[in-house]
């Protein structure tokens, strides 16, 4: 259980890009442990504060960085032969054409891809994971479900989604900084109908209000 414990936190900072000296953290855990502390609460509380306010200045640095970059590879990139633009922004560029059904917005689709940024760095693949994903269009970033309703089952394409239709200024795991432009190889393998909205039940039909039980003291 501690081994796993230190597993949790080690992985928690590494998601979180926080440089900490682990000798350090251990000394924390273990003095706190053993009622020892070695700062008292308004040291700790002085000192973490000015963690926050740093790690704020670095997220605002990252993202300030990450938009301009990512803004100079859109300006770039729709130049190039074969990519097309859609109204708000997403890039896409057709590398197979299928001749399948098109997904609508309520669809599962199912899919193969692989996600990279824009240098190339991947943090994402289902064809390393050896098993193609399926989701329901309305629960995946924008970019996603517009690029995809621009499919037929069949189709390969590549998408190239600025931040706005991404995750926006939030960072993502450790490798999608806030503000990230995304760029993702997609294969579309299939799309089924979602579930039938079930419509609300009118007045006369519904069935009567039960007491709901008090809550014991």
């Amino acid at each position: 259980v501690s081994y796993s414990i230190g597993l949790q936190i080690g992985f928690n900072l590494g998601r979180q890009k926080v440089d900490v000296n682990p000798d350090a953290l251990f000394s924390g855990i273990r003095d706190a442990l053993a009622g020892k502390p070695q700062l008292n609460p308004d040291q700790v509380k002085q000192v973490m504060e000015q963690f926050e306010k740093d790690m704020e200045q670095k997220q605002k640095e990252a993202a300030d960085k990450n938009a301009a970059e990512g803004a100079k590879f859109l300006e770039e990139n729709k130049k190039k032969p074969g990519v097309k633009t859609t109204a708000d922004g997403l890039q896409y560029k057709v590398l197979k054409e299928g001749n399948g059904a098109t997904p609508k917005p309520t669809d599962i689709v199912t899919v193969n891809y692989r996600g990279t940024l824009i240098d190339g760095t991947e943090f994402d693949s289902s064809y390393k994971r050896g098993q193609p994903a399926t989701f329901s269009l309305g629960g995946v970033i924008k970019g996603w479900s517009e690029g995809l309703q621009l499919m037929k089952v069949g189709s390969k394409y590549q998408f190239f989604i600025p931040s706005s239709l991404a995750y926006g200024n939030r960072a993502v795991g450790p490798d999608i900084g806030p503000n990230s432009t995304l760029i993702f190889e997609v294969e579309l393998l299939d799309a089924k109908p979602g579930p039938t909205p079930v419509p609300p039940s009118s007045p006369q039909a519904a069935p009567p209000a039960r007491p709901t039980p008090k809550a014991r003291q």
